[in-house]
């Protein structure tokens, strides 16, 4: 009795000074999150309605969102996504690409293995925590430490079918054959695909992850939904397959945010929905090997006959020296971007040493080029210039300007109503995922918003 006495009088006392119960405290970190990412993802899409995705708009209306969110560099996916789960940039986290840097030339192989991670990651600091986690088609997570794992993965000669290496790398096994049985049915090869104007792909991924969330419940789900990202390349920025893509996706996201209610967790659940990159138009590729071969810098990569090559990531292209410590092979190389004509230099700018140090790009480069004026950029070495028959699309490019951003609407416990913040950095993410579930994550480059908080 003089407990419970004592504790009424706590209480009491509590809502006398004007403080909450923590069991009902909004502040209290969310007992989940739900990550979706859709690839390609720029802040117009929920900043103007003239795009269909009145589920986030709801969601942004309700909770928080920025004006643009800048990413990392190269702006391309994989290294983003790594910087999402870790706070770091890709200096410190390694997935300094798409696909690695190989010397006699690019296989088609991409940074897939969770071993490749050097930064502690949210997957990591969740399981640490006792919580549970799952993911679906997100980028580096073959071999991840996730308790429900569908990972993105394929064979790189052959694109044009996922299946065979994704059921592989799945965990639990059994969990491929469930997630047809229950919510897809059986998968074709095109089922995991953006092909011949389809959306398909993303539906899957949304209701995989609707199924897991309805079945398992993991305190922290991260799913990639990549269509958008597909028909933003093939068609430039405003196609009509990017407005149905853009339509699709905001209907994954509402299977998602049914599965929720579905599963009676939405009340403790924080959505997030965000992309990787912005996009730009494109009317040309350059290559810039092509100067180096020329200049005799590059004689036969396949043969290591090379002293420096160019590696290209979309809008970027990083300066590979097979010397590291090779100044006079680098002073060349400046030289030659900085005497070509006016013609040439319209299709790139140089990011110098300093510039990739200050953002956290691939550590081992001693400079790069970031396109501009429509361009992106290729690995040849025996053609300069490609000019495109229609527009395209792509990203890789230097963050210092608006396409490139990347949208951020977040919705859930903990959470203001109705906060938009001018721009945020893609190292914030991590950190506002761990203030709100209350894990543990060490030395993060990002910042948070108070403002975002309740």
């Amino acid at each position: 009795m003089m407990r419970t006495n004592s504790y009424s009088i706590m209480i009491a006392l509590c809502l006398v000074l004007g403080f909450k119960p923590a069991t009902q405290a909004q502040t209290a970190p969310a007992k989940y999150v739900l990550l979706v990412t859709v690839d390609g993802f720029r802040p117009e899409f929920y900043l103007d309605s003239t795009y269909a995705m009145p589920t986030v708009r709801q969601l942004m209306k309700n909770g928080v969102a920025a004006q643009g969110l800048n990413p990392v560099f190269p702006s391309v996916t994989y290294p983003d996504h790594t910087t999402m789960i870790t706070g770091v940039t890709p200096a410190k986290h390694g997935i300094y690409y798409n696909t690695p840097f190989e010397a006699e030339g690019a296989t088609g192989k991409w940074y897939w293995d969770y071993s490749l991670i050097k930064a502690p990651t949210l997957w990591d600091a969740m399981h640490k925590a006792g919580k549970t986690t799952a993911c679906v088609r997100w980028p580096v997570t073959v071999n991840a430490p996730i308790d429900y794992r569908i990972p993105e993965y394929w064979n790189y000669k052959n694109m044009a079918d996922a299946r065979e290496y994704t059921a592989a790398a799945t965990q639990p096994a059994s969990l491929w054959k469930e997630v047809q049985e229950n919510a897809t049915g059986m998968l074709e090869a095109n089922d995991l695909n953006a092909t011949n104007d389809e959306l398909v792909q993303d539906e899957n991924v949304a209701r995989m992850a609707g199924y897991i969330i309805k079945k398992y419940k993991p305190n922290f789900l991260a799913l990639h939904l990549a269509c958008t990202d597909h028909y933003e390349h093939e068609n430039g920025r405003e196609h009509y397959m990017v407005k149905a893509s853009v339509a699709g996706a905001d209907r994954a996201i509402k299977t998602l945010v049914e599965s929720l209610n579905r599963a009676k967790i939405a009340d403790s659940t924080v959505v997030i929905v965000m992309g990787d990159h912005g996009f730009e138009n494109i009317y040309q590729s350059f290559n810039p090997n092509y100067l180096l071969k020329q200049a005799g810098i590059i004689t036969d990569i396949k043969t290591g006959n090379w002293k420096a090559q160019f590696h290209s990531s979309g809008g970027s292209s990083f300066l590979q020296l097979k010397n590291s410590n090779d100044k006079a092979t680098l002073s060349k190389v400046q030289a030659i971007l900085a005497q070509q004509p006016d013609s040439i230099k319209r299709y790139y700018q140089v990011i110098n040493k300093a510039q990739l140090t200050q953002i956290g790009a691939d550590p081992n480069v001693p400079l790069a080029l970031s396109g501009i004026n429509g361009t992106t950029f290729g690995n040849k070495s025996d053609v300069e210039t490609e000019k495109f028959a229609h527009v395209k699309g792509t990203h890789g490019f230097f963050p210092d300007h608006k396409q490139i951003q990347t949208g951020f609407v977040a919705f859930g416990p903990g959470l203001k109503k109705g906060v938009v913040v001018p721009v945020m950095n893609m190292v914030d993410v991590a950190p506002l995922i761990a203030r709100l579930t209350g894990v543990d994550m060490p030395a993060m480059d990002g910042k948070l918003y108070t403002e975002m908080f309740k």
